[in-house]
């Protein structure tokens, strides 16, 4: 049976140069304002060019959104039942923190498809998402059962550390204009990690 040929380094280079400038467009327009125009122009490259590669907007997302998923569980994925409870979940808040940091764009750019009704990912969230929420809530509720951390709700506990570090990015407009010229993620790893450690030190 014929394979398909392996893309040569220009088909790669083009892409990659694709799925970058759909990034720039589709977290800053959103998947409704986003066209395929404005990709190509972002991209350098003709419109019939990009269409090559990519047959629409559609599947220029949803290439973005699969590779984004599994970075975005990564951290999560992270949380050893072996640690230290109270570490373990600090780790994974500076983890989840350094990630708005560093990909800014694409924290946006998943808000945008959850913010839609998650129409291109509604399926990995309530299968994929769910099934390592849950793994780790029972991971959880074990440390919180043995008097290792404080007993609080886990799943929201979890919803808290989603909220609060992926705030850095999804608002960053909104906190840059409060802050000034102050650097956002100056002092917010000691606050959270301050504010956590209060909420789960364990009693007694």
């Amino acid at each position: 049976m014929p394979t398909d040929p392996a893309p040569t380094r220009i088909q790669k280079k083009n892409r990659a140069a694709i799925l970058e400038a759909a990034l720039n467009v589709f977290s800053a327009q959103g998947f409704r304002g986003a066209t395929v125009d404005q990709i190509a122009a972002e991209a350098g490259l003709s419109k019939p060019n990009l269409l090559y590669y990519f047959p629409s907007k559609e599947a220029m997302h949803n290439a973005l959104l699969e590779a984004l998923l599994d970075t975005w569980l990564d951290p999560l994925r992270a949380l050893d039942e072996d640690g230290d409870p109270l570490e373990e979940i600090l780790a994974y808040i500076r983890r989840k923190l350094q990630m708005s940091r560093d990909f800014p764009r694409e924290s946006r750019l998943f808000a945008n498809e959850i913010v839609q009704g998650a129409p291109r990912i509604h399926a990995a969230l309530s299968q994929d998402l769910k099934a390592l929420v849950d793994d780790k809530v029972t991971l959880l509720r074990g440390w919180m059962a043995a008097g290792r951390i404080a007993p609080v709700h886990p799943y929201h506990l979890i919803f808290s550390i989603w909220a609060l570090t992926q705030h850095y990015a999804d608002f960053d407009t909104q906190v840059r204009a409060v802050l000034g010229e102050e650097d956002p993620f100056d002092g917010a790893e000691a606050f959270i990690d301050t504010l956590y450690r209060r909420l789960l030190h364990p009693p007694g």
